[in-house]
């Protein structure tokens, strides 16, 4: 049985995205911090990890790249999940019970327009929507509410008040499956790589990035995604994460190698598989 850390605890969004991205029983491996995932990891070379990278409406979780930089683990696939928020609370409870309403801060503001149609209702932020679920359950506290997902309130035997109370239904994330390089070809979904993540540094000249990207576009290479970091301890230079899409890994593999002469310390964080499809929550 294949072992998952994630972020938070059973029942989270991370566990969720977990048991979809693999369809089979997995040990979900639960941890405080995302920072914890790949501590727990350098101790078991066979522990899988599976990290949000970025919202359709938060955008992307900042610390989570410099966490793939540093650490060894790679990207072995990723997984998109659309993000549906529930009220739930102990059982036998109506909207009209709830004094207070507690969960994560970034589900809280996905929720806002429902949270401001109850003005009487206290509003306590979270490290995690599960552990908030958990902690109704644990506690027996009757008036709280936990925001969190359906899989949350099962697993914590709480009754939903409320389904789908997040603001915009369009609330998806992307989800990273990180992996030891032996463990890589086992979690693959398959073998026809057409996707890969890269991080760079680029010196502070002009057009130094338009370079880059015209490297990649005259090797055909889709760039789906960029993201800029500030390199701490040097002022107004920036590392930069990007997402590549391709449908011929040789020509792929040729690119990188035209784009090392132009960049620093580039890393490869990982090539996998695309998730084309989302599944709803």
């Amino acid at each position: 049985m294949k072992r998952v850390a994630i972020q938070g605890g059973l029942g989270a969004y991370h566990d969720i995205a977990a048991r979809n991205y693999f369809g089979e029983e997995i040990e979900i491996v639960p941890c405080p911090t995302f920072k914890d995932i790949f501590s727990k990891a350098q101790k078991d070379e066979l522990l899988i990890g599976i990290m949000a990278i970025e919202n359709t409406i938060a955008g992307g979780l900042l610390l989570n790249h410099d966490l793939l930089k540093i650490n060894n683990l790679k990207i072995a696939g990723e997984h998109k999940l659309r993000i549906s928020h529930t009220l739930s609370a102990l059982p036998g409870q109506s909207l009209q019970d709830i004094r207070e309403i507690v969960s994560h801060p970034m589900a809280l503001m996905q929720c806002s327009d429902f949270i401001e149609s109850l003005p009487h209702v206290k509003i306590v932020e979270h490290e995690d929507t599960a552990l908030a679920a958990k902690a109704i359950m644990e506690n027996n506290t009757p008036g709280v509410a936990a925001i969190c997902s359906k899989l949350a309130a099962e697993v914590y035997h709480l009754e939903i008040i409320r389904e789908g109370i997040e603001t915009n239904k369009r609330n998806f994330t992307r989800f990273l499956v990180l992996a030891h390089d032996e463990m890589i070809p086992e979690i693959r979904k398959s073998s026809d790589i057409d996707k890969a993540s890269l991080v760079f540094v680029l010196p502070h000249s002009e057009g130094s990035l338009s370079r880059v990207l015209s490297v990649l576009s005259f090797y055909d290479i889709n760039l789906t995604r960029i993201q800029s970091l500030p390199i701490i301890g040097r002022e107004w230079e920036y590392q930069f994460y990007i997402d590549l899409t391709f449908s011929n890994f040789e020509r792929y593999r040729q690119s990188i190698k035209a784009i090392l002469p132009l960049v620093g310390n580039l890393k490869v964080l990982g090539e996998y598989v695309e998730d084309k499809h989302i599944v709803a929550d």
